[in-house]
């Protein structure tokens, strides 16, 4: 029985990146990989050199755009019912270091996109994951593609009052914040889902510092990233391979709220601890969604 994937591109552009990447390697291992991409040509395009590579993949994609709440409904809607089953769920999208946006939904663009797509994606598709989980006896995970750069947060992890704020946002900090929300998401996910009795885990990761289009904001930096990155930074494969190990791997059946870097639990900041701020967050997301 192939598992399904849910894989966002979102923003990154699925012609190219880790999601890319991540969706050759499940494909290749079986898995029924369904890509959500805002481009539906580029993803059309993955979509074919992944079956050129692997004739047996089964892979398709579907529209989505995680900076717009209606554009999450209408794909977690269109999934649910086209009746697939889901036993992974990973939350891929990204944009990093923008300029000061707000989405269409009137939310600062980077948290927008990085987190509260994936909040409202992973709670509308949670029922057709437990179901999953009881029909196919089959641990169900959920993993979010967070960053080391949750770490480089605004002083207080994450501002509440002022995420739509233009005065001082600062668009690395804002970055970080989107990836801490990553990392919290996942460790409350993880608390509910355990209390709920699921066989479902819920765990974040960063995957690697690599030269993708995700530097496309950072002006005379991105040719710099592009011309050391190779040297210094992993390459796509690399990139992938925390998540591909997350979400596959026998030793990590059952391991639940961790953050993994480089293939093994690693520490997240004291922010992506604190348990004060996971419910604060929890709330306020909802509330955003709603």
């Amino acid at each position: 029985m192939f598992h399904h994937l849910l894989l966002g591109f979102g923003l990154i552009g699925a012609s190219s990146g880790i999601g890319t990447e991540t969706a050759r390697v499940l494909a290749l291992r079986g898995v029924h990989v369904i890509m959500g991409v805002r481009n539906v040509a580029a993803g059309r395009d993955v979509k074919e050199a992944i079956v050129k590579e692997i004739p047996t993949a089964k892979v398709d994609t579907m529209e989505l755009d995680l900076s717009s709440i209606a554009s999450v409904r209408k794909f977690a809607a269109d999934f649910s019912s086209s009746g697939h089953p889901l036993n992974l769920l990973i939350n891929n999208a990204g944009i990093m270091a923008t300029p000061f946006m707000l989405s269409k939904d009137n939310i600062e663009l980077q948290f927008a996109t990085n987190h509260i797509g994936h909040f409202l994606l992973t709670n509308l598709l949670l029922d057709t994951m437990k179901k999953a989980a009881r029909t196919s006896k089959r641990e169900g995970r959920i993993i979010n593609v967070s960053s080391e750069a949750h770490r480089y947060t605004y002083k207080e992890g994450i501002h509440f009052d002022k995420i739509n704020d233009q005065s001082g946002y600062s668009n690395f900090a804002a970055y970080g914040q989107s990836k801490l929300a990553n990392v919290l998401h996942a460790n409350e996910l993880a608390k509910r889902l355990k209390e709920d009795g699921v066989d479902i885990t819920a765990n974040s990761l960063h995957p690697g510092a690599i030269v993708t289009n995700l530097f496309r904001h950072m002006g005379p930096i991105s040719g710099l990233v592009n011309i050391f990155g190779k040297i210094a930074l992993k390459n796509v494969q690399q990139g992938a391979a925390t998540t591909c190990y997350v979400a596959l791997h026998p030793q990590v059946k059952g391991r639940s709220g961790e953050y993994f870097k480089d293939s093994n639990i690693g520490q997240a900041s004291a922010h992506g601890r604190n348990v004060e701020l996971v419910k604060k967050l929890w709330d306020f997301s909802m509330k955003m969604v709603k």
